[in-house]
């Protein structure tokens, strides 16, 4: 320890014997040159590293001007780039939106259409980033609108490719805009594939699809066809115990929408007709056993599950309290009112 580089190199080399061209002065002062160039270099400003993009962001606010990176990053995505390269500048311009507010501002629709188009590209990773910018520009409120533009693909998006990162992507951003009328078309046909990701085994799309759900749910031309979409027979495992916090309070958040949706009046005119293997028996059928999970959940050890499962209990309680008597609250009423 503490030898220079030079004297390393020289003394490691005389320790292994090797002749005199590799001990040279010449060319350990060459190899020292080249490491030190190697410790010198910077990243280009372009490429996604964090530390990188946060250099920018502190130095523009302590200089008070535009560094340009954000317009740098994203005229270099007009240009023909493979898909890694894509990709990579499509991360650095979400970090530049989130780290340079100003900059992000100033952008124009024809920025967000540029990314939006990236979401045809063959590569799933480009799509994914792409998402993952027009979310970050979904906080500008400004660009609201020219991002809805684009519900309809990426709801065609989640529906048609099977890919966990892409759900999340896909979802954050539906999550992240009010959904126009035009679109519940579109929705309906998807409901399948969202109830699909929802009983998937990865955490987050599950919550993600849930929220958006939720938000459906409040949707009264939507409600029938979320109620009415077939669901698995383990449907209420999502309901136990074991599962994460984060995704049992989503769950039941989605529940007592549902239940909140089918006692309204403008629901309740209708005599609806579900299939068997529906959301709607799965919850609130005769057979159902949510009573039963919703009771185990009243221990919970989180508090905003705890909580979120009594305001379940109280909706179906409140259903029959209108005279509603829907199948779903047979069973919970034999639980909810035997003591427990």
């Amino acid at each position: 320890m503490g030898m220079s580089i030079p004297q390393y190199l020289g003394q490691m080399d005389i320790r292994k014997g090797v002749v005199g061209l590799a001990t040279g002065a010449g060319f350990i002062y060459l190899l020292y040159k080249a490491i030190r160039a190697g410790i010198k270099c910077q990243p280009p400003l372009y490429t996604a590293s964090p530390i990188c993009i946060a250099r920018l962001a502190v130095e523009r606010e302590r200089h008070g001007r535009d560094s340009g990176e954000l317009r740098r990053l994203l005229n270099s995505l007009e240009y023909k780039q493979d898909e890694y390269a894509k990709s990579m500048i499509l991360h650095s311009i979400t970090r530049c939106v989130y780290l340079l507010e100003a900059e992000a501002s100033s952008c124009t629709t024809d920025d967000i259409s540029l990314v939006g188009s990236m979401l045809d590209d063959k590569d799933n990773s480009v799509k994914i980033q792409a998402l993952n910018t027009l979310k970050a520009f979904s906080g500008i409120r400004k660009f609201r609108l020219k991002i809805q533009e684009h519900t309809i693909k990426v709801l065609e998006l989640i529906s048609t490719i099977w890919d966990s990162e892409l759900h999340v992507a896909g979802l954050r951003l539906l999550n992240s805009l009010p959904l126009p009328d035009y679109v519940h078309p579109q929705l309906r046909r998807v409901m399948p594939a969202l109830m699909e990701i929802l009983q998937s085994e990865y955490i987050l799309a599950q919550v993600q699809a849930t929220r958006l759900l939720s938000y459906l749910a409040q949707k009264n031309d939507l409600l029938y066809d979320i109620l009415n979409c077939q669901v698995h027979s383990n449907f209420l495992n999502l309901f136990q115990s074991t599962q994460p916090g984060s995704l049992l309070f989503e769950v039941l958040v989605f529940a007592e929408r549902l239940s909140e949706g089918q006692n309204s009046p403008h629901y309740r005119v209708v005599k609806w007709h579900y299939n068997e293997q529906s959301l709607h028996e799965a919850l609130f059928g005769d057979e159902s056993r949510l009573a039963d999970r919703l009771l185990a959940l009243v221990i919970h050890p989180e508090e905003e599950v705890q909580i979120q499962a009594c305001k379940v209990i109280v909706s179906l309680q409140c259903s029959q309290d209108v005279g509603v008597q829907p199948s779903s609250c047979r069973p919970s009423y034999s639980y909810f009112n035997s003591g427990e």
